[in-house]
This record gives structure tokens, sequence and C-alpha cells, in this order.
């Protein structure tokens, strides 16, 4: 099974690297994408828990935003590291994501909900990448809320009036830079309309000219209509289908392996990088 899209402790996933790598291999994952949030933190313990059975995608989901603010996730994969732009990009994003976490923790508290900075920080493993599910987290440990799920359900999704907007690069802009560092891009989840808006089908052909590889089909929150017309894309502009679990340990409800890409379609992915291999024990 080919899973390209897990998150970690590292980003707001439960697990940390060691363990996913352990339960993914349990699981018959063959070949595991690693793509926390705007970070490469995890990847050398991922790399260190390398047993033979399962081969490592290392990668990043980059948060990127339209010019007319709808949020676009950019899955990086085998891209060079040390590629000075990109990492500056990632770097620059999980930065401003501090600024953001403190205004809407005064809109929160405005609404009479008693939450602090501090109460976030403590959901955090060292170096993660701050985001709303530790807010959530931070809500659930207060009992404001019961669940990460109610937490997003009724006071931070994207439609909220808590919600705030953050530092992103353009969609167009973050798949440049992926390619420029040698790796392969894909848009994650992209009609999942239940996160809040969504881009159009005309919006496709910018990120296609920008070097786009692929589409993130069979993922839970897509309905089947959403993948047809996935699939309509696909064929339109000759893209890679994927599918993947996007895992996040108890933060979801997401499962390992729950929808996954296949080995032809990942062996053409792979066979465009020029970044970084796939890491193998």
């Amino acid at each position: 099974m080919i899973d390209l899209h897990t998150h970690t402790n590292v980003s707001d996933g439960t697990d940390t690297p060691r363990e996913l790598v352990n339960k993914a291999l349990a699981q018959g994952i063959t070949v595991l994408g690693l793509t926390d949030h705007d970070t490469v933190g995890g990847w050398d313990e991922a790399t260190s828990a390398l047993r033979p059975g399962i081969d490592l995608v290392l990668g990043s989901e980059i948060s990127a935003q339209t010019v007319d603010g709808i949020s676009v996730h950019i899955l990086g994969l085998l891209f060079d590291r040390h590629n000075a732009e990109l990492a500056q990009i990632l770097t620059d994003t999980r930065d401003n994501r501090i600024g953001r976490m403190e205004r809407i923790i005064s809109k929160l508290n405005s609404a009479g909900y008693d939450i602090t900075m501090e109460d976030v920080q403590a959901q955090l493993s060292q170096g993660a990448t701050l985001g709303r599910p530790h807010l959530a987290d931070a809500l659930v440990a207060k009992k404001i809320v019961k669940s990460r799920e109610e937490a997003f359900n009724e006071l931070l999704h994207n439609s909220s009036p808590h919600y705030v907007g953050h530092y992103s690069p353009t969609p167009e802009v973050a798949i440049e830079h992926i390619k420029k560092a040698g790796g392969v891009a894909i848009i994650a989840h992209p009609f999942a309309s239940l996160r809040g808006r969504t881009i159009s089908v005309e919006s496709f052909a910018p990120l296609v000219a920008a070097g786009l590889d692929g589409i993130e089909i069979e993922h839970r929150d897509h309905s089947t209509p959403d993948r047809q017309l996935c699939r309509e894309i696909v064929n339109t502009y000759g893209l890679i289908e994927t599918g993947s679990s996007d895992y996040h340990g108890t933060g979801k409800l997401n499962l390992l392996g729950e929808s996954t890409t296949t080995s032809e379609n990942w062996e053409i992915l792979a066979a465009r990088a020029t970044g970084g291999e796939v890491v193998r024990a």
C-alpha cells in the first residue's frame, strides 16, 4: 500500500515520526509519505526508524493561499531540504503562525473563552509547527470542548467569527519553489468543501503552468462528485492521480492506508523528482 500524505507531532499529528513509521510498517504500508505542515523537522527521526519492508518519501504539506483568500494545501515530495528559497518559505509560514494564533486567542477571549497562548504551547511537542489543532487540544484540556472535532465544528472552522487568516505563498509560488528544489507537487484534497471555500476548476490552469504534477483524489473529505470532477481535471491536463489517508494519529478519524496511490502512478511521480530520493533501510 502506498500512502503519500501523513502527519506526526512535529506538526499537528499525535504520533512521533518513529511511531508513525512503526505503525505504517505494522499495517502493511510499503511506501509512506511524511508530509508535516510547513516543516521538514520530522525527517531525520523517521529516517532513523526505518526497517526493511517500507520506503520513506520525505516531504511537506505547504500552506498556500490564493489572492482571494482561499486556503490551498500543496504536497511537496522528494525535494531538496537545503534549497534556500523553499526553506525560507517554510520558515516564514511557520513564524507567521505565532501571530495568527495570538489573534485567534484574542478573539476567543473577547467571546468569553478562557484560553491563553501558554495553554496552547503546552500542547506542542518540541519544535512542532503551531496550528489550530493545538488550540483545539488546549480547549479540550480546559474542558471547554470535548474533542478536536467539536472544537473545529463549533469554534475554529474557517467561517467562524474567531477565524484569522495567515501569511502563505500563493499555490503557484509554492509549486514553483517545490519544482525548483527538485520535488514533485500535488494539490491535496482540492474540493474538500467542509474545510471552507475551495478553488474553482478554472484555477487549475495556472497551477499546471507552474508545474503541478498531480491531484490527491482519493481522500475521505472528497465526495463521489468531487472525485469525478478531479478525474476530469486529471484527464484535461494530463496530471497524475493520487490517494492518501491524511493520517493525524488520534487527532483525526483518518486511518493509515484508508486511501492509497497505485504503484503505477507512484512510479511516474518518483521518476520526476531530482531533489531527493526515496529512503530505504
